[in-house]
């Protein structure tokens, strides 16, 4: 799952090298922070959070399968 996320971050950006992806288990969720460049900030998240919804919208999708709860955060 960490990969998913990180192969459409780095599709979106310009410094794509920048792209990091770090699981973390909260609870029965788990939460995947997503860091960017901070230039690349905006690119992720969209005009009013479009590509940042579309994204956790991905992800959840292929978290069914898993039968796991899951969710993205973007961190700068």
């Amino acid at each position: 799952m960490e990969e998913l996320v990180s192969v459409i971050a780095k599709a979106l950006v310009d410094h794509p090298e920048d792209v990091t992806v770090r699981a973390v288990e909260k609870d029965h969720l788990v939460v995947y922070e997503l860091s960017v460049h901070p230039e690349d900030v905006g690119k992720v998240i969209g005009k009013q959070g479009r590509i940042a919804k579309a994204l956790r919208t991905v992800v959840t999708s292929a978290a069914v399968k898993m039968d796991k709860r899951v969710t993205v955060d973007i961190i700068s």
